[in-house]
């Protein structure tokens, strides 16, 4: 019976965890003095006492527009658990709403991450929409048309709502992870590129690159998120883009750090520091009294 324990598919399992989390934690000691991430050159740019000003970012991926869908897809989960449990409460949710609602708001996360709706775009749209629904009004089919939607409410169940969020979290997750060693640090100097997990990178002068920031979809601004294009003088390399998020922080940001140059001041050797010479007090030596004669 004890042959059948050591042997069975939960200890099996069990040993599988125990193995993955021994080889983390001697990865971790193996690595840690070698990985250099992007906390890391936050702390060395902290302590150059010639760089006040600059600016560590990452793009993230264009999954994190879904946020809202995610939050939403939480929000009917706990809904739909609600309701599945049986309380009187919740007995009167309508499965299919909550679907529909949420189906409507992933539409729309689909909208800003596939086209970019500027301002001019959207009232365009929101015009179209009125003149086709005060076309189909003076025709008598408004009601015909909005009934054709009925056929697209579904319900999904809470689980399933619940495994939609999580694979979003583990999306952005990854992206957040991916950032911590490609990223790009903005100084009055240069531009670094970091392409690994050690100390492999590049590093541009000011003078061959050029920056733009691009905030032209209404909705993604909305959230928060613009563009951080960088453009080479060298033309063979392609533009580098970036989705950050508080794009209006890190644009400001950006501005200081390109409108400043920082010159290194070492101190050269043999040069006497005055501070350190004795100073003489007047009361050692007295001014000499006139003679009156």
């Amino acid at each position: 019976m004890n042959e059948n324990l050591w042997t069975s598919n939960q200890m099996i399992a069990l040993y599988i965890a125990l193995g993955v989390a021994l080889m983390g934690v001697v990865s971790w000691f193996l690595m840690r003095k070698t990985l250099r991430t992007r906390l890391s050159m936050e702390q060395q740019l902290r302590r150059d006492p010639d760089i006040n000003d600059w600016l560590i970012t990452f793009g993230w991926t264009s999954k994190v527009l879904y946020v809202p869908t995610m939050a939403a897809a939480l929000l009917a989960s706990a809904l739909m658990f609600l309701h599945e449990s049986g309380w009187s409460i919740f007995a009167d949710i309508d499965p299919k709403i909550v679907g529909g609602v949420w189906f409507a708001l992933f539409f729309l996360n689909y909208l800003v991450e596939e086209y970019e709706l500027s301002l001019k775009v959207l009232i365009l749209g929101i015009v179209g929409i009125g003149f086709l629904l005060l076309w189909l009004h003076l025709l008598g089919w408004v009601t015909g048309f909005l009934g054709l939607f009925k056929h697209l409410a579904f319900s999904i169940s809470g689980t399933g709502y619940l495994l939609v969020a999580l694979i979003g979290l583990l999306t952005l997750f990854i992206s957040w992870l991916n950032g911590l060693f490609h990223y790009v640090a903005f100084t009055p100097n240069y531009l670094n590129l970091k392409v690994g997990l050690t100390e492999a990178g590049e590093q541009i002068s000011r003078e061959d690159y050029n920056t733009r920031i691009d905030t032209g979809d209404f909705l993604e601004r909305l959230l928060g998120f613009g563009r951080i294009i960088i453009s080479f003088k060298d033309n063979r390399r392609p533009p580098v883009l970036l989705l950050v998020w508080r794009v209006d922080r890190k644009a400001e940001t950006l501005e200081r750090v390109r409108a400043k140059f920082a010159i290194d001041h070492p101190q050269r050797p043999g040069l006497i520091d005055i501070s350190a010479l004795p100073v003489t007090s007047p009361q050692q030596n007295p001014p000499s009294e006139p003679t009156i004669g």
